[in-house]
């Protein structure tokens, strides 16, 4: 899995999903939807979703927002920087993280949001993984804003996936309803500079790794470099369509289904020759949620392959692992 060559992927293999009827379609409709994000789920793990809901301007006005963030001086994004909050919110440096074992570090460098809960909640007190305030850059006025409507959009968008999610596997729509209150969803704007034209050997905007939450929701401009493991073609790549979102399983949603739903490798080397941002939306979903293989995915000849465990449990061993601290 080390080429640095991809193909270009094609909607036969990342199919295109309208979603419109999970928000708003009848019963039929919602389960032909569940039923093409069955399919994608178990041949990839990976697809788009268009008919979101989600306005156009406020897809431009993150992707905005992000340039406007990383285009400031270095000192000023250090104000903020993610070392200074015990919960991984704020600036993320250039090479702070490694996603791939045995890589360099990767070419990418980041700020992060979930929810902003005060210095006094219950959960903040405890210290509970995960829990805690947002930081803000002092000197962006209306940026601040931009960001909170775009996290609410993508609460909202989460929510509507879940339901399709669960319908996609035979359960009622509202299944994961408790998973979906009080939600972790960490919406992370990045900046990716072009590809070194003399890169250490590795070195791309960052590593082959599979994402940790249940699943994600990934805006990215047209600059391109996603590139998502394919077993037949190997690295393919995930070609920005306007107005679109990526989808793609988490190891949460694939250790609920027994690995039925993939949680699929992938990465990104930018050869645009410019720089690149993209928007991803983790949905963690409850932190404490219990996650045990779903009733249907597992079987006498197929017994559960993992044991019980929480999103927080799982972040804290993979923030270990490719931070370092």
């Amino acid at each position: 899995m080390t080429s640095t060559h991809a193909k270009t992927v094609d909607s036969a293999t990342l199919p295109i999903i309208d979603i419109t009827a999970l928000r708003c379609g009848d019963a039929a409709a919602r389960r032909d939807v569940a039923r093409r994000i069955r399919a994608a789920c178990v041949e990839s793990g990976f697809f788009y979703i268009s008919g979101h809901g989600v306005p156009d301007e406020l897809l431009a006005g993150i992707i905005a927002a992000a340039r406007r963030f990383f285009a400031q001086p270095l000192a000023d994004k250090l104000v903020i920087d993610v070392a200074k909050s015990f919960c991984y919110r704020g600036y993320e440096p250039l090479k702070a993280q490694t996603l791939e074992a045995g890589m360099p570090p990767d070419l990418k460098e980041g700020f992060s949001i979930d929810r902003d809960l005060p210095l006094d909640d219950p959960d903040v007190v405890a210290r509970r993984f995960g829990c805690g305030p947002n930081q803000w850059p002092p000197n962006l006025p209306g940026w601040r804003e931009t960001l909170e409507a775009y996290q609410r959009a993508m609460n909202d968008l989460g929510e509507t996936m879940a339901r399709g999610l669960a319908l996609s596997l035979d359960l009622p729509d509202d299944a994961f309803a408790a998973f979906c209150t009080d939600a972790s969803g960490i919406v992370r704007l990045v900046h990716y500079p072009p590809q070194p034209a003399n890169p250490l050997p590795g070195e791309k905007g960052c590593g082959a790794h599979t994402d940790w939450g249940a699943f994600t929701l990934l805006l990215q401009d047209d600059a391109g470099g996603l590139e998502v493991w394919d077993q037949a073609e190997g690295w393919i790549e995930a070609v920005p369509i306007a107005g679109t979102f990526v989808v793609n399983v988490g190891d949460m949603m694939a250790r609920w289904t027994n690995d039925r739903y993939r949680s699929t490798q992938h990465r990104v080397v930018n050869r645009s020759g410019r720089d690149r941002i993209s928007v991803p939306f983790f949905y963690m979903g409850r932190l404490d949620h219990e996650v045990a293989c779903l009733p249907g995915c597992s079987s006498e000849d197929e017994p559960a392959k993992y044991p019980p465990t929480t999103p927080a449990e799982h972040l804290a061993m993979m923030a270990q692992r490719t931070y370092g601290n």
